[in-house]
Order: C-alpha cells, then structure tokens, then sequence
C-alpha cells in the first residue's frame, strides 16, 4: 500500500463577495466574485471557476508549499475537488487505477506544470509523487449562478497546454507500435532535459509502460534493441543517452 501524507492545513472558507489581486506568475491580474443571494442548492452545484487559496508570506500569489515523498499519494480519484497544484520541483504523475489492478499513468508533471483541475466535483484520476516533489495548492472557490470570474491567462495556457498533451497521448496510446511509442517518449523527455542528448529520468520502467500502454517487458525489449541499434546508450537505469537523434526521429514517424 503506498503511504500518504495528509498536507497539515485546512483551506479557508472564503468570504460571500471579494475581489481577490494577484500576481500568479509574475503579471497582476484581479478575480471578481459576485456572489447573489440564490439558494443554497445552485450555489452548490457550480464549481467553477478555479482560484487561488489563501496567501502565504513568502509568495503572496500562492498557498502552502507541500513536500511529497517518492511515491507517496498526493490525492486519490473519487475525493472531493477542493485545490489543484502547480509543480515546483520534482515530478508528480496522474494515473487511473483499473477494476483488474492495472495502472493507466495519464501523464507526467515535471516543475511550473499544473495538475489537478477538474471538471466535476470529485478527482477522476489519482495524482501521486514520481520523486520526492514540492508543490504549491491553490484553491476552488464555488460559485452560483450570478458569480463573475476572470480567470488568469497563464491559467488558461497550462488548460490548453494539458489538452494538447491528452491529444498526443491518445494518438501515441492508439496508433503507435511499441518502437514508436517509446521513441515518442524518449524525444518529448529530451525537449525537456538539460541537454537533448542525455535523459535523466525521475520514473521507473514501469512507470513508462503504464504510460504508454505496454508491459514492462515490452519497455526493456524496446529500449535494449534501440541501444543494440546504436541510437541510444544505457549507463544506467535512469539514465539515456541518445547518440542518433535523426534515427529516433525517423521511429517516431
């Protein structure tokens, strides 16, 4: 069972009418809530939209600071939906767990990615530590009916950018051979490394599988030819040097 750690604060009830100023990544921008008298049933059924929870003093744009041990649970599907979280340092994966016990990674958040927006009201997916990871949360403030929200542009860009992730995963998950998926992998994890041809990874080999839908023998087989081909090179577990860049390009079709 993996352990969790419950974060040691309680997220404030926050005031019927505000107008909340913030700077969440370094451009001001203003929240307005404009909260009516409706009943209490429609105000409880509308969650949007998301804002920050209450200031700390380091940063006045966000929440706690929480830190999350290696493999260590940071919500689990079905809880409520009360925050979501930005990556500071560390990786946080976001997975499903099937009825059979199998595991569906629905992806990786590596530092300045946000996690744990949802649509509903409960979580649709668990998000655990990849590696020992600090993350700031911020809250969501429910609304009824009448409520009036701008909400941050740097907060839409993260929404898009996550969409487009979810687009490519399905097309890697759906129409890919094994060879192409871990291709795939291995060039997104290299545009976001120090240097593009060497790949330090946070994750486990079968971490990679249940991203990308294979066996963990079918990640090791893979990654083993590649290496025989001399497109790649294995110091190390979690370590890849990629030594023909145009090669694995050419797998990724």
């Amino acid at each position: 069972m993996i352990p969790r750690i419950k974060p040691n604060f309680v997220l404030p009830r926050l005031p019927i009418k505000k107008v909340i100023h913030f700077d969440e990544w370094g451009n001001p921008m203003t929240v307005q809530l404009a909260i009516s008298s409706a009943p209490r049933h429609l105000a409880s059924s509308v969650v949007l939209p998301w804002t920050e929870i209450a200031n700390d003093e380091e940063d006045p744009a966000a929440g706690p600071s929480l830190h999350f041990e290696q493999d260590c649970e940071i919500y689990g599907e079905g809880e409520e939906a009360v925050s979501y979280y930005r990556v500071i340092s560390g990786v946080v994966r976001t997975c499903r767990f099937l009825a059979d016990g199998r595991r569906q990674i629905d992806a990786f958040h590596v530092a300045g990615d946000v996690f744990g927006i949802e649509t509903g009201a409960v979580r649709g997916l668990t998000a655990e530590a990849v590696s020992d990871c600090r993350i700031v949360a911020y809250r969501r403030m429910p609304l009824d009916k009448s409520g009036v929200a701008t909400v941050s542009p740097q907060l839409v860009t993260h929404l898009l950018r996550s969409l487009g992730r979810a687009q490519e995963h399905a097309v890697l998950l759906g129409r890919r051979s094994a060879v192409e998926k871990v291709a795939a992998f291995l060039l997104d994890w290299a545009r976001q490394s120090a240097s593009a041809c060497t790949i330090a990874l946070a994750m486990t080999r079968l971490d990679i599988a249940d991203y990308l839908g294979l066996t963990i023998e079918t990640v090791s087989r893979t990654l083993s030819q590649l290496e025989r081909d001399g497109v790649i090179e294995l110091p190390s577990v979690r370590q890849i040097k990629i030594r023909d860049i145009s090669a694995l390009s050419a797998l990724n079709g």
